[in-house]
């Protein structure tokens, strides 16, 4: 599965290095924000002078109040998920020909969550100044927990998977990192990628901006505007997703991707560190940018995340009517498409090629990376740690883009090399 888009050498390389790098690099990064003033140097510095033995030395225990933590958002979360009512949503036919339902109830469980973390600081009874001071270790937790959870579900794949979408590729590395399972579930109702990505993962976003938010108030008395740009930019970035999250049922990450280590813990660690430390970083570093420039950067992010929005309603649109709609006020351009699902059978695709999806076959993700340097901008140039999240999501969506488009290719052959033709560009419109 991973060597379609990568030789095996790299995909070993990248696997091994990630499996490897990533959890440290959660933990240096916090410490970095929160403890060396977000200087990269100075914890180069004492890493060179320390060496491994520095990095143990840093590296947060995980206590109990940050199982406690974790366990009281986690089990709140699914209970959300499973008990808060919602529409009847399928996702797209899977390639073995199965098609999931979901319980579309997200945007209700984003307020409900919202509302009851702010009245249990309002009425004092929950401090969310404690998750900050706690960070370290949550995150410490979250990582060893996470990666526990990830071996679980390669053995859930393996005894017990869900639906016919699952089985190994023979490998246990590639098997562990990719996963065993594209739906996992428990029972018939519980779907662990809607909990991981969606729950877990993009509500603790929310949640944790709020609370960077609440600490840099509790420690100077005021909210820097440069804080509060950051916020109110994630927060509508968030509340856009949830409020479209019946569509990202039907993207890479819950279609194509299955249930290992690469989303899964993404999901849990990566999502709740790495996302969110713009706002991390602004907690020590209050920078007042002054009404004017402040009203630009919240308007310039709001626009980023409307067009990236309006991508994702666009074709959302075309495909629930069956092209029988308009786009930028006419009727769509399209290709009709037919392939072969693995069982056999023969489905057709509409391929949109007018409106935003005439610009470049992934256009959606130049106003995705926009809006994520407009809501870190307002920690302005002294350091460069911030915008780590910027190039992350960089990478990781040209890296998307080349694999949707590879796999787009074996999937439509003749149809996808003439979609080609028609939108020329992958990403950004005349460059690449």
């Amino acid at each position: 599965m991973a060597a379609t888009v990568h030789s095996p050498i790299v995909t070993y390389a990248s696997m091994l290095s990630l499996l490897a790098f990533c959890p440290p690099f959660v933990i240096l990064l916090w410490y970095t924000m929160v403890h060396q003033g977000g200087s990269v140097t100075q914890t180069c510095g004492f890493l060179w002078e320390n060496g491994v033995q520095g990095l143990i030395n840093i590296w947060p225990r995980p206590t109990a109040i940050a199982w406690k933590i974790i366990f009281c958002y986690g089990a709140f979360e699914a209970a959300l998920q499973l008990l808060l009512p919602g529409k009847r949503v399928e996702g797209p036919i899977s390639p073995t020909g199965n098609r999931p339902v979901y319980k579309a109830n997200g945007m209700a469980a984003y307020f409900v969550t919202l509302a009851t973390y702010l009245a249990l600081w309002w009425f004092g009874i929950f401090n969310p100044a404690i998750v900050y001071d706690h960070l370290g270790e949550i995150f410490s937790a979250l990582i060893f927990g996470s990666l526990v959870f990830c071996v679980l579900l390669y053995v859930k794949g393996h005894v017990a998977p869900s639906s016919s979408d699952s089985g190994s590729c023979g490998n246990l590395i590639i098997d562990f990192y990719w996963g065993m399972e594209l739906y996992p579930r428990i029972g018939k109702n519980f779907d662990i990628k809607v909990f991981t990505n969606c729950r877990f993962g993009m509500m603790s976003w929310a949640v944790l901006a709020v609370t960077y938010c609440i600490k840099q108030y509790e420690i100077n008395g005021k909210v820097s505007d440069s804080m509060l740009v950051n916020t109110i930019l994630m927060l509508v970035y968030v509340t856009k997703f949830f409020w479209w999250e019946a569509g990202y049922w039907n993207t890479m990450d819950i279609a194509h991707d299955r249930a290992g280590f690469y989303i899964c813990w993404g999901c849990l660690v990566w999502v709740p560190s790495i996302y969110t430390s713009p706002g991390m970083y602004l907690v020590n570093h209050p920078v007042q940018l002054g009404t004017q420039l402040a009203v630009y950067i919240l308007v310039a992010g709001c626009l980023c995340i409307y067009i990236n929005y309006d991508c994702d309603r666009q074709r959302q649109e075309f495909r629930r009517t069956n092209g029988k709609c308009s786009v930028w006020g006419k009727a769509p351009s399209k290709i009709v498409a037919t392939y072969t699902t693995t069982a056999g059978e023969t489905k057709t695709s509409l391929l949109l090629t007018s409106g935003w999806w005439g610009l470049a076959r992934h256009f959606h993700y130049v106003p995705e990376i926009s809006s994520a340097f407009f809501w870190t901008v307002p920690a302005l140039f002294d350091n460069f740690l911030p915008y780590f999240y910027v190039i992350f999501l960089t990478i990781l969506l040209f890296d998307r883009a080349k694999r949707d488009d590879d796999r787009c290719r074996s999937k439509y052959g003749k149809y996808w090399k003439l979609y080609c033709e028609k939108v020329r560009y992958r990403i950004i419109p005349g460059i690449y």
